[in-house]
């Protein structure tokens, strides 16, 4: 077992602080990666995730009588998961689909994303008045979504955008958005 007894209270607070700051920002960042099918990495994570929690939980039990450390403990996980959100939003792996409700009454939307180097599918619907609309999906990294997002609003103002995390099947070519237009295309072909 690892002996801290010889170290100063005030350097093992600070240690324990930032260890627990790495172990839980590792730990955000793997339920991610678990979230987004990279096992090999967020194995690799939780090894070294779990090789700090321990040292840091161990010197914290082994001094439970020092209050301060227990602070240090609490402040370095708050700490963690706030830096662990902020390290992955940076990062940004994986994709995200953008559905716009469009309702414009040039409803060219899709196209005018299309020749702005997005791969949009539209598909033609009314809305509850059966006014006509284009519900247009877009599949795109999600570092490049606030760029997106932009675009649309730019485009038309009055769209009405959601998000949602996807998970690309290996294989399939996120740039060309060719996983959408199979969709669309099967989706036309089962409504005729």
């Amino acid at each position: 077992m690892l002996d801290f007894s010889a170290v100063d209270p005030v350097v093992l607070a600070v240690a324990i602080f930032f260890a627990r700051i790495v172990d839980v920002s590792l730990s955000t960042f793997r339920t991610i990666m678990v979230f987004r099918g990279h096992r090999p990495i967020a194995a690799t994570i939780g090894f070294f995730e779990v090789v700090i929690w321990i040292v840091a939980a161990s010197s914290v039990i082994a001094n439970l009588d020092n209050w301060y450390l227990v602070v240090a403990y609490a402040a370095g996980f708050a700490t963690g998961n706030y830096i662990g959100m902020v390290v992955e939003s940076r990062v940004a792996i994986g994709a995200e689909l953008v559905r716009v409700i469009s309702s414009s009454a040039d409803r060219g939307l899709a196209e005018a994303l299309r020749c702005s180097g997005w791969a949009p599918v539209a598909i033609s619907g009314c809305n509850s008045e059966r006014a006509p609309v284009d519900v247009v999906l877009i599949v795109a990294p999600r570092r490049r979504i606030r760029e997106l997002l932009a675009k649309i609003r730019e485009l038309d103002p009055g769209a009405a955008c959601t998000t949602s995390d996807v998970r690309i099947v290996p294989g399939d070519e996120l740039r060309s958005g060719e996983p959408l237009l199979q969709f669309a295309r099967l989706f036309q072909t089962k409504r005729k």
